[in-house]
């Protein structure tokens, strides 16, 4: 392949040791060609806004609030042309959410092998969301039922949770109890095979196509 058409990646990680195993990984990619390595969001900003590399790998160790802050302002500073990666030892269902609300496309965490690593890169550099099934909680993927088992209540119930309410907003949305609104959830938990409210709004991205859930590896 020729290198001019190779997709590349900047890395904003603060382990150089670790930086170096990414650029190893990049390498031996027949997609993807490796920019550089930064270790602070300031001078990753920096990069973005000169080189405009296709993806940005991003160690959430910079800190949580920092990188969700930072994101939409790097997208901007490569005028739209950078898609950002987020990776950690261990992401939270909460966290990822927030993560690719803030603007992210891919979701990674560290324990992940190297075949792994480089599917990630490959897709969000290609523009695609992606983000392992692993990102959930004990590493269980969502099943595979849809929302059409739902009853017209528990629909409007995950709406409401896709939206960010809490229990006692949609009790008050709905006209039910709290309670009411708590063996809703239950049951859509039980009929989706997700756990949790945050895995919930993450199994809707993925079934409305917004994020792709691979398999690790």
């Amino acid at each position: 392949m020729d290198l001019n058409s190779k997709k590349t990646v900047a890395i904003c990680e603060s382990q150089p040791v670790t930086a170096e195993g990414l650029r190893s990984i990049v390498d031996r990619s027949a997609d993807l060609t490796f920019l550089g390595h930064t270790d602070s969001l300031q001078s990753a900003s920096e990069l973005i806004r000169q080189s405009r590399p296709a993806v940005c790998l991003v160690d959430k160790s910079l800190g949580i609030q920092a990188v969700m802050d930072w994101l939409p302002s790097a997208k901007a500073a490569s005028q739209q042309m950078t898609e950002f990666a987020v990776w950690g030892v261990s992401i939270t269902e909460a966290e990822a959410l927030r993560f690719l609300q803030s603007g992210a496309k891919g979701i990674l965490r560290k324990t992940s092998d190297t075949k792994t690593v480089e599917a990630c890169l490959e897709a969000v550099a290609s523009g695609s969301s992606w983000m392992a099934d692993s990102v959930f909680k004990d590493g269980q993927g969502p099943d595979r039922h849809g929302r059409s088992e739902l009853t017209p209540r528990e629909q409007q119930v995950l709406e409401l949770v896709e939206q960010g309410l809490k229990n006692k907003d949609i009790a008050r949305e709905l006209g039910i109890r709290p309670g009411t609104v708590k063996i809703h959830l239950k049951h859509i938990f039980e009929k989706t095979g997700v756990r949790g409210r945050y895995g919930l709004a993450l199994n809707v991205m993925r079934q409305k196509g917004l994020i792709e859930m691979a398999p690790a590896v």
